[in-house]
């Protein structure tokens, strides 16, 4: 998402029908489309220890399969968003879909674990072409309260991709469907994304931007380097004993960082559309809602990777019970995500310091059991934290981008959701990259998988807690508190 959304006037057309220019099908067919994307992100986690086995992939490769799908949308989503801008946000929404579902294919089939991770990354590039079309259409055509509820049905969405996709992905190796285990997980998105297609092309309406902006190809090729530069090693120095180029890799992300800000300055005192304007950067309310994005999905991507692999490893789980293990913290996320809008109008930005307090306590729950009795774990008794912790995290993350861009001045609105949005998949891959390494680190000590899941449970507590002094600036820095 871009600040296409910052630049778009409604087209003639539209103007009149601007607070009901989205019907409830064509609503519902762009946020069933955004949820794709989504839902495949926190699917594949539990089909990984699945993947490895049959690939003989390390589990370097499988932290590529996660990251490099999030970085591919990362990089592109304000790309996506200004080709939507240009060419038409309906037609960029079914171009990716198509090939969201043609890559879904082409995974399902992939022979080798290399085939697997290049139809990741071309699903992730198409995944950027949907999203951004979701929230721009939203904004352009709907106003008022029907665009508030609109927006917060997207944030719904994305809670049930994240609460839910462990476990649809967990029921469907489990009823290893015509023999095609992990393979079932890529497949079923073939048909779900051609009945998102057709759908889709018979109800939602064509929209444009009547000002469009260039695209910053400099600045997102830039950008892909930087996070090629520092989630490549991450992911895979450890299997490889960290060899030279891992560290030289490292050292050259702060050249690369500081390329990426000087090219962002220059091109906005030159009047063009740098992919992350410095001067949204400067508002005391993006920094701080960038900040708690950072802390919240980098922890909680990085736990959906290593969850899957210590329950269906030392716990001995299968992929279904692993996934149902996960049902307590769906239930949590569900509830928050339904009444999240509705909480968000009484709290506000309160809503989110409570939702890390709550947080903390599920993942410091969650730690004890995994210290007192791992690997004797089932869905029961992991079940209370993860119930706490999914309470605690729809707080946060259900209002983070709807708070943090209503405190935004309305101008820059559209800005500020695509680099919200810019980093929720950053942070979802440098999690699988960062704290999966961290896992794996530990668990091949004589902590072992129960140790490591412990260790990423504190951490996580820490950091939930170390993240409320900085929702306190939140709430004052504007209205909604």
């Amino acid at each position: 998402m871009t600040d296409q959304l910052q630049a778009t006037t409604v087209p003639v057309g539209a103007r009149s029908r601007a607070a009901t220019g989205l019907g409830p099908m064509a609503l519902s067919s762009l946020l069933f489309g955004a949820l794709l994307p989504a839902l495949s992100f926190f699917m594949i986690n539990v089909s990984l220890p699945a993947i490895a086995k049959d690939l003989r992939a390390d589990a370097g490769q499988l932290q590529l399969v996660v990251g490099g799908y999030g970085i591919a949308v990362a990089t592109l989503l304000v790309v996506g968003g200004r080709l939507g801008d240009s060419f038409g946000r309906r037609r960029l929404f079914l171009i990716g879909l198509a090939g969201f579902t043609v890559t879904a294919l082409i995974c399902a089939i992939a022979p080798t674990i290399g085939v697997l991770l290049a139809a990741r990354i071309v699903q992730g590039i198409s995944g950027a072409a949907i999203t951004p079309q979701v929230l721009a259409s939203i904004t352009s055509l709907l106003s008022g309260e029907h665009r508030a509820r609109a927006m917060a049905w997207f944030g719904v969405a994305n809670g049930i991709a994240a609460a839910l996709g462990q476990i649809l992905g967990g029921v469907l190796i489990e009823a290893n469907l015509f023999g095609l285990g992990w393979r079932a997980v890529f497949l079923i998105f073939v048909p779900v994304g051609i009945l998102a297609i057709i759908v889709a092309s018979r109800a939602v309406p064509e929209n444009k931007a009547d000002q469009v902006h260039r695209v910053d190809l400099i600045g997102a090729v830039l950008l892909a380097i930087t996070l090629v530069l520092l989630l490549l090693p991450l992911t895979e120095g450890r299997p490889l004993g960290w060899p030279l180029w891992t560290w030289l890799s490292l050292a050259a992300v702060v050249p690369a960082t500081a390329g990426l800000a000087l090219h962002q300055h220059r091109a906005e005192r030159s009047g063009h559309s740098p992919l992350i304007p410095p001067t949204v950067l400067r508002l005391r309310a993006m920094r701080t809602g960038l900040l708690l994005a950072v802390g919240f999905f980098t922890t909680f991507g990085g736990f959906m990777f290593c969850f899957a692999l210590a329950t269906q490893g030392e716990a001995h789980m299968t992929p279904l019970e692993g996934g149902l293990s996960l049902l307590p913290l769906a239930v949590g996320f569900l509830i928050t995500s339904v009444y999240g809008p509705q909480l968000q109008q009484r709290y506000g930005a309160g809503l989110i310091l409570r939702g890390w307090i709550i947080q903390a306590v599920g993942y410091a729950l969650l730690a004890v059991v995994a210290l007192t009795l791992w690997p004797h774990v089932n869905p029961l008794t992991i079940g209370a934290p993860l119930l706490v912790a999914g309470v605690g995290s729809g707080l946060v993350m259900v209002p983070l981008i709807g708070v943090v861009v209503g405190q935004v001045p309305p101008a820059q609105a559209g800005m500020g959701s695509g680099i919200l949005l810019t980093t929720q998949q950053t942070c979802l891959a440098l999690g699988a990259a960062t704290v999966g390494t961290a896992y794996l680190s530990i668990a091949g000590t004589s902590w072992g998988q129960g140790g490591a899941l412990a260790t990423v449970g504190l951490a996580i507590t820490v950091i939930s807690l170390l993240m409320t002094p900085v929702t306190h600036q939140l709430r004052s820095s504007g209205k909604a508190a």
